[in-house]
């Protein structure tokens, strides 16, 4: 009989009788039960969560640091264990669930020194007449209650950059990870009880959209940090009414490859912002846009470094591409194809499923109409376009709903600085692939790729409030 993992509501772990089944996407066997929470467990984790707000906005900050800093040092010590329950239950290749799991011990450290450094300013006031014998400043202070709602993709790196700032600031969270996730999250909550933070100032809901728009439609939350889908995010937001949200919406992402690249390199890096994680990853390389002059070269490189990976069992660590998360992930991704080469696209390599698995796919002569490129598509799927000029292709990477990161390879300095200008992503990557993330960097996107922005340094601006102080 698989665990049931308890709920952690109002500092105590509450196993229900009412389960959730989380499902090893690779045989399809049941790994866990999660207990399933019901309105009252709902309301009950929200009232918890403003006994532990208060607790947490009186500690002091070195408590703050002291906290955070002994998480990072308990999850560096549950590193392996926690990444084979990622590999587990959500499919990923163990060699990258271990780095997210490294991952994971540097967010905290980094929220750990962040907390130090929340601090306000002075404000002159004696520019305007009759307000010439004042003291002003303002502080930083914490939001409130902040719902933290995250999916399967990185089930404790996502986790983690809305939890660790949110405590760094000061905040209490409600945590509702997906379904395909959740075990990882138990484990995350676990250490941080064990570092010592306030009982009521974290609690764990599992559950699924249900759960999800009663914790945001509850008046008490006072900020949603949301990683998603765009559809999913509009849902929040209105269940939600007014409050703070950091919006993180996925994308599409876009790579230039300019006839001054290096055309080798650039292959080699496609090939793991394609492919890494199946490719659900919101980052995840899903347009590339090739020079005319070398397109042919690229392909060539591009193919024959993609068939050097190894598609298999996530828990064999030599393995690089695992399952897709699903049986109806699989079902939209097979319609998606069919429907791209019904419309003229053409399979260079893949294309096909083995299981839940799917062989590593490339395609040319997509248009931007088709879905494999004008949206998300979440699987190991990547198309090549082929472009005569810079002003081309940076106006077919703007040509989106989505605007998260997106890079270039090319050794022209005009070109590169013609796509820092005119690109309309949040992130821009000159020599590297948009898959690439460094966990303190700002991060978060324009149009549909959401608003706010993570990375500890901003996600702890996102999570405080500005108020003012006037001495008169």
């Amino acid at each position: 009989m698989p665990k049931n993992y308890p709920l952690y509501i109002n500092g105590k772990w509450v196993e229900k009788k009412d389960t959730y089944e989380v499902i090893n996407p690779f045989n399809g066997e049941t790994v866990a039960l999660l207990s399933k929470p019901d309105k009252f467990d709902i309301e009950a984790a929200v009232v918890s969560a403003e006994k532990g707000f208060h607790k947490m906005r009186s500690l002091h900050t070195y408590e703050r640091f002291e906290i955070l800093e002994k998480t990072g040092e308990i999850l560096k010590r549950n590193a392996e264990e926690m990444a084979h329950y990622i590999s587990l239950e959500v499919g990923k290749a163990y060699k990258y669930s271990l780095i997210e799991t490294q991952r994971v011990v540097n967010i905290f450290k980094y929220a750990a020194e962040e907390a130090k450094r929340i601090h306000g300013e002075t404000v002159p006031m004696d520019i305007v007449k009759g307000f010439e014998n004042r003291l002003s400043f303002y502080l930083r202070v914490p939001v409130g209650i902040i719902a933290a709602i995250t999916p399967f993709n990185f089930p404790v790196n996502l986790p983690a950059h809305k939890i660790a700032p949110a405590i760094a600031a000061g905040n209490s969270v409600v945590f509702k990870p997906s379904i395909n996730g959740s075990i990882t999250a138990y484990f995350l909550v676990q250490a941080m009880l064990e570092a010592g933070l306030p009982e009521d100032a974290v609690n764990l809901l599992y559950g699924d959209k249900d759960t999800g728009e009663a914790i945001v439609a509850d008046e008490k939350i006072r900020m949603v940090s949301f990683t998603g889908s765009p559809k999913v995010g509009r849902e929040i937001m209105s269940k939600g009414g007014l409050k703070k949200y950091t919006m993180e919406l996925g994308s599409n992402s876009a790579l230039i490859v300019d006839k001054t690249a290096n055309i080798l390199e650039a292959a080699r890096k496609a090939v793991v912002g394609a492919f890494y994680n199946s490719g659900q990853v919101c980052i995840s390389l899903q347009r590339i846009y090739v020079h005319q002059d070398i397109e042919e070269e690229f392909l060539e490189h591009f193919i024959k470094e993609t068939k050097k990976l190894k598609i298999g069992d996530p828990l064999d660590e030599s393995t690089d591409i695992g399952p897709v998360i699903s049986s109806e992930s699989k079902q939209r991704i097979i319609g998606w194809v069919e429907e791209a080469v019904k419309e003229g696209a053409k399979i260079e390599l893949g294309g096909d499923f083995n299981g839940n698995l799917m062989n590593p796919t490339i395609f040319s002569g997509v248009t931007d109409k088709m879905k494999i490129s004008c949206l998300e598509v979440f699987a190991p799927i990547v198309s090549t376009v082929p472009f005569k000029d810079i002003n081309e292709a940076v106006r077919m990477v703007n040509d989106s709903i989505y605007g998260l990161q997106a890079g270039i390879y090319t050794n022209d300095l005009k070109n590169a600085l013609y796509f820092v200008k005119h690109i309309d992503t949040g992130g821009v990557l000159i020599n590297d692939i948009p898959t690439a993330r460094a966990d303190h960097q700002p991060y978060g996107g324009v149009k549909e790729s959401g608003i706010g922005r993570e990375g500890i340094k901003y996600a702890l601006e996102e999570m405080t409030e500005l108020k003012f102080v006037s001495f008169a």
